[in-house]
This record gives structure tokens, sequence and C-alpha cells, in this order.
């Protein structure tokens, strides 16, 4: 082999290690990514905040009192009702809200691990299996909050709520499609 093919031989090795680099670092991010958007945002409205998702626990007390009482309003829930599903969902969003910032560490832990002159796969998995740990503790913790207030609700009153979230579902499907239609 002449040296210019040695070279040039070399550099494909070197370009292939780059883009292999380059493509572990897309995919981390966009795993990344797809981890914060799958955590209920601050105004919880896009993660199914208004009627019940994980979003309803998520922001300041004020908005989580207005997304509450906004959801009870359509319902003509008692003072009773409002009082004990306030407590529920205050108390969730406390729990999620520190659920959140531990989150947000691992966030952190990921870029660090991924911009490091050398990426340590060991610790790259051991983050993701932590972040799956935690969004399932912020599930069950949902879970466990909507069951409670399912439990202070009347079937009827559950029966409004899954009414408004199916036509909501339809408005953004209809949404959906007229912003991105199949060609």
């Amino acid at each position: 082999m002449t040296e210019m093919a040695r070279v040039k031989s070399a550099m494909t090795g070197v370009r292939g290690l780059k883009l292999l680099a380059a493509g572990v670092v897309i995919a981390v991010t966009a795993t990344i990514a797809l981890s914060a958007w799958a955590q209920p945002g601050p105004g919880g409205h896009r993660h199914g905040g208004e009627f019940g998702g994980p979003g309803l626990f998520m922001g300041s007390p004020e908005h989580v009192g207005r997304a509450v009482d906004h959801m009870l309003d359509g319902l003509n829930a008692t003072d009773a009702q409002r009082t004990q599903i306030k407590q529920i969902v205050q108390q969730a969003a406390a729990d999620l809200k520190a659920q959140h910032e531990t989150g947000r560490g691992l966030h952190e832990k990921g870029l660090q691990i991924f911009t490091a002159p050398t990426v340590d796969a060991a610790a790259a998995e051991s983050v993701r299996q932590q972040m799956i740990a935690q969004h399932d503790a912020a599930s069950r913790r949902t879970l466990q909050a909507m069951l409670d207030i399912s439990g202070v609700l009347t079937p009827e009153q559950r029966a409004k709520i899954a009414d408004h979230i199916k036509q909501r579902q339809q408005r953004m499907q209809e949404h959906m499609q007229r912003e991105h239609p199949k060609q």
C-alpha cells in the first residue's frame, strides 16, 4: 500500500469514528430531548394539564389552583370536592416538583457525559436507567393522584371529564390534519 493510500485509509477511519461519535451524540441528545418532552412542562397544557394529565400538577401554586378550578367548574363540583381535590393536587404538585428537579440533575449529568473528551458508555447507560426510574416514579405519583381525585368525583363527573378529553383530542386531531395534510 502506498503512503497516500495509507493516509487516505487512516483519514477514512478517523472520519468514520467522527461520524459514529456524532451519531451517538445526536441519538443521546434526541433521547434526552424526548425525555424532557415526556416530563410535565411548567405550564402543563402541552402534556394534558387542562383536564387531568400530568401537567395539572405542574407550575406555581396559583397556576395549579386555577387549573383545578377550571377543571371543576365544568363539573359542578361541590365545595367539599374542590377542597379535597385541591389538597390532592397541591401535594402531588409538591412531590412532582421534587422529582422534576431530580430529572434536571440527570439531564445535566447526561450532558456532561456526552460532552466529555471520552464518552463513558457505562455512565451513559446508568443515567438512562436513572431517567427511566425517575419517569416511572413521576408516572406512579401522577397515577396515584388521579386515582385519589377519581375517588372524590362521582361517576357522572368522571364521564364529563372523559367526554371533554375526547372532544379535545378530536379537535387536536383535526388541527393536526389541517396543519400537516397527508400527501
